[in-house]
């Protein structure tokens, strides 16, 4: 398991929980104490702050309970630890919150959380584009009151647990992202958050490996019904093939209020207008028959289309529509999601798109789209650094060949790809524009420091498997 760095999205007032309410909900047995004050909750020993819960996770990895000592010297007010661990703890472990099953406590706790909570609670999922989705209904939504929402990509089995966890009890949004690379592993996470609306914003290939067929992806991004009640809310991408049957599927699952966004006519949060910037999108809305306009801080047409989602979505809980319009305008990209970067050359500068964190058909192909937009200065090119698209399973090479067409109608100048797979990309187009592969990013990013000049765009984007964060670092360092 990665160790959380990423730290909590705000400062509390209050204390998040009290180590009674916390053995109330967990059924554990406390060591050391009867009761205190938490102000966070972490599973990471070397981010944790004095006063913070620290659950001892086991990973794939590493085993949290070699870390409890560390965390108790920096500051833990208590360690979640599994009774059949506690006899091998060193003698400085601090306060314990002794428990059958340290994930398990994770999961009560969270539903603790999720029980007492009166604010409205969004679930999302889809195939691509939830983080950027979710972040930007925290922006939409913070203008409109107190948001709570996953950090980073806090969307598994301990990310989801961990952010209920970690929401304060008077919340007024919640927003969760639940994602998912195999059937079954939605459903137990939206019975958790229990959302009062869920969205899946598109359905695509990915995690094919795991899957007979795209509507395989469609069934599994389905179960995040079921945690709606009847009265819940299924918000679904009125563009997206398989719309009716994810409402039919809604339906089946008890769910009577199903709402569409999308440019499709018909769409209950319909964009009338888009125009399109390179470091912005501006776009005219129809939203359940209001009208509006909104800046989206954040470039791209398949941001701007996530954003009639969240504009359907901050009208359904309840907030103030025209506030969370304007709030939009100050959205930005992300380290690894579209992030810019001008990088100093010799003869002038260039621009790096950071889209390194993760990489499918879809996502490429509206990179690809994005970095058509961006106009290279002077002499300068546009130039795709691509690497592997991971977990395709026996539809990897077609897809990967498939994205010719969205490179050659990019107008990109020279195309540099990385990874076995990406050898099908670079027959199918071979001739049509220059092309050069790599082996692995270490052997690419040579190639890239070799032909990058000033004026060039330069757009980075691969499965992360493939290290293409590290590139990006290396040419963030070298062009300082």
């Amino acid at each position: 398991m990665s160790e959380d760095t990423q730290p909590l999205l705000k400062p509390r007032s209050r204390p998040l929980w009290t180590l009674a309410a916390m053995r109330e909900a967990t059924g554990g047995r406390l060591v050391g104490a009867t009761d205190g004050m938490i102000t966070g909750i972490s599973i990471d020993s070397r981010s944790l702050t004095a006063g913070e819960a620290y659950f001892a996770i086991k990973g794939d990895v590493h085993d949290g309970h070699s870390f409890v000592s560390a965390a108790a010297q920096n500051g833990a007010a208590v360690s979640v630890v599994a009774e059949a661990k506690v006899p091998g703890l060193d003698d400085d472990h601090g306060v314990l919150l002794v428990v059958d099953d340290v994930l398990g406590a994770l999961e009560n706790l969270g539903k603790a959380a999720r029980a007492r909570c009166q604010g409205q609670i969004i679930a999302i999922t889809g195939s691509v584009g939830k983080t950027t989705t979710k972040e930007a209904l925290r922006v939409a939504l913070s203008a409109c009151g107190a948001v709570h929402a996953s950090v980073a990509s806090f969307n598994n089995h301990w990310g989801v647990p961990l952010t209920l966890a970690r929401m304060p009890q008077d919340t007024e949004y919640g927003i969760f992202e639940i994602g998912m690379n195999h059937p079954n592993e939605i459903s137990p996470l939206v019975q958790m958050v229990r959302p009062h609306v869920a969205m899946i914003n598109n359905v695509a290939p990915v995690h094919l490996g795991a899957f007979d067929s795209v509507d395989g992806i469609a069934h599994a991004k389905a179960e995040i019904f079921d945690g709606l009640d009847g009265d819940g809310t299924a918000v679904l991408n009125a563009d997206d093939g398989r719309v009716g049957m994810l409402s039919d599927i809604a339906r089946a699952k008890g769910i009577s209020r199903i709402v569409t966004f999308g440019e499709s006519e018909g769409a209950d949060v319909h964009c009338d207008k888009l125009v399109e910037h390179a470091e912005c999108s501006c776009l005219t809305a129809t939203v359940f028959g209001t009208q509006m306009m909104a800046k989206i801080g954040s470039p791209g047409r398949h941001i701007a289309q996530n954003a009639l989602a969240v504009l359907g979505i901050v009208s359904l809980v309840g907030a103030d529509l025209a506030k969370a319009g304007l709030a939009l305008a100050h959205l930005a990209p992300v380290k690894g999601r579209g992030q810019r970067h001008t990088l100093t050359m010799k003869g002038g500068q260039a621009v790096l798109i950071d889209e390194s964190y993760n990489a499918n058909p879809a996502s490429i192909r509206a990179m690809l789209t994005m970095l058509s937009a961006v106009a290279p200065d002077g002499r300068g090119r546009r130039i795709a650094v691509l690497g592997d698209m991971l977990e395709l399973g026996s539809q990897s090479a077609n897809l990967h060949a498939g994205l010719a067409d969205a490179v050659l109608e990019s107008g990109v100048d020279l195309v540099l790809l990385a990874g076995p797979e990406m050898t099908a990309l670079r027959d199918a187009l071979h001739g049509s524009v220059s092309v050069s592969h790599a082996d692995d990013v270490n052997a690419l990013t040579p190639m890239v420091h070799e032909v990058l000049n000033d004026g060039d765009v330069i757009a980075v984007k691969a499965s992360l498997g493939l290290r293409f964060g590290a590139l990006v670092d290396d040419l963030l360092s070298a062009y300082a």
